[in-house]
């Protein structure tokens, strides 16, 4: 049953106001831009803390590890507390470390502050189970379609950002920027958003935490989705964490503004997989991450031509990004409609996998480039894809058999 402060946020037939969608889609962009600002600025940052370019892919490593720990220790909060609360004091801490990164005297404290931005910008999870507890079980995937559209804006959009600043300010800017950006995002965040406390017994923190390995063991569609999410993202991030080292390295030479620019090349590709929700909303949910994974198999063909043709690269670089949008829509389309009363829990144990691909592909995509070049990063790229590919036809929901007639035919399991 929803409580008062949901029903006064039901303006409308799907349970969430247009308004209060984008606001969610907005939020979320923000939060989670903290975390990809850094990759078109590895250059620069490995210059002025002196780390070799082979290494520096570990800042996105370790602010992806900090962000899987957030997921484990601050998402499942959701559950328990008022997520209206939570949002602003995760919001004020993250300013915090914003600032501390900005001002990190070395590469070492540099490194432990984006531990911390990684895990405070799980504040996005916390947005997302708010905004499809609000809104009604048919226009679900509509809702996590619009929303997961302006996160994925948001970390297109941050490359370009965090190159236009650095340009002018220097790397230093563009988390001081941020951390003041955060800052007017929390007070407009408790301002806006509606109090959610049902006044119902709840669990303990500790068995919280203890009951998300249990939600593996019993839903087969979470586990499923959650080994997909690691794949996806260990795509997504071989491609992004490696693209500003050829591209601002000899014949390119492109400066920190021009490298973001590929990032709003992506976001064609990001608006386009909204439509994913909507196709989850109406069964077919399956069939389109699928499809979506044959198209991330074929953007790297265009990827790799980034030495002959930067049209080619844009090409792939839209297809890459909607591809992998458009299965994670569907993925969370799927796993939040198992168990209403453990959103947090379950969005937060899918993204640990989310956040191990993200790590896992920085670290293994800056070393192989260091070694075998451009060329060694669309190998490793199109491998993880086809693994996907491979992974998705075998995991696949069999039919025991036939449905009656007239019922349903397609789930998004």
């Amino acid at each position: 049953m929803r409580d008062a402060a949901e029903d006064r946020t039901s303006t409308d037939p799907a349970g969430l106001s247009g308004i209060m969608t984008m606001m969610f889609a907005v939020a979320g962009g923000l939060s989670v831009a903290n975390v990809y600002y850094a990759q078109p600025l590895l250059g620069a940052m490995a210059g002025d803390f002196g780390i070799s370019p082979a290494s520096i892919g570990i800042v996105v490593t370790m602010t992806q590890i900090g962000y899987a720990l957030g997921l484990v220790f601050i998402t499942p909060l959701g559950d328990i507390v008022d997520r209206r609360r939570l949002i602003a004091v995760q919001s004020l801490l993250l300013c915090v470390a914003l600032a501390a990164a900005a001002l990190a005297p070395t590469g070492g404290l540099f490194v432990a502050a984006m531990a911390a931005v990684g895990l405070l910008s799980v504040l996005v999870q916390t947005l997302v189970a708010f905004a499809t507890v609000l809104a009604l079980p048919a226009a679900r995937g509509r809702t996590v379609g619009i929303v997961t559209s302006g996160v994925v804006i948001g970390i297109l959009c941050a490359r370009f950002i965090s190159g236009v600043l650095s340009d002018i300010g220097g790397w230093r800017s563009v988390y001081l920027a941020s951390a003041l950006l955060t800052l007017a995002m929390a007070i407009a965040l408790y301002r806006i958003l509606p109090d959610h406390r049902d006044h119902q017994p709840k669990p303990s923190y500790w068995s919280l935490l203890r009951s998300i390995p249990v939600l593996f063991i019993e839903e087969p569609v979470l586990r499923r989705k959650a080994g997909m999410a690691f794949l996806i993202f260990a795509a997504f991030s071989i491609f992004w964490t490696s693209l500003a080292l050829p591209l601002g390295a000899e014949p390119h030479a492109m400066s920190h503004t021009v490298i973001g620019l590929f990032g709003l090349a992506g976001v064609a590709g990001a608006l386009a997989a909204s439509g994913a929700g909507r196709l989850a909303d109406r069964g077919l949910g399956n069939w389109t991450t699928g499809a979506s994974l044959v198209l991330l198999l074929a953007s790297w063909a265009g990827i790799a031509m980034l030495h002959t043709s930067i049209l080619a690269l844009i090409a792939g670089t839209v297809l890459l990004d909607l591809a992998i949008q458009a299965v994670h829509v569907t993925n969370q389309s799927a796993i939040l409609a198992i168990r209403p009363e453990a959103k947090s829990r379950i969005i937060g144990g899918y993204m640990v996998f989310y956040s191990a691909g993200s790590a896992s592909g920085a670290i293994a995509s800056t070393t192989v480039y260091a070694h075998a070049g451009w060329i060694g990063v669309c190998i490793l790229g199109s491998a993880v894809s086809f693994i996907a590919l491979i992974y998705w036809g075998l995991t696949l929901p069999r039919r025991k058999s036939l449905p009656p007639a007239g019922a349903g035919a397609c789930t998004t399991g």
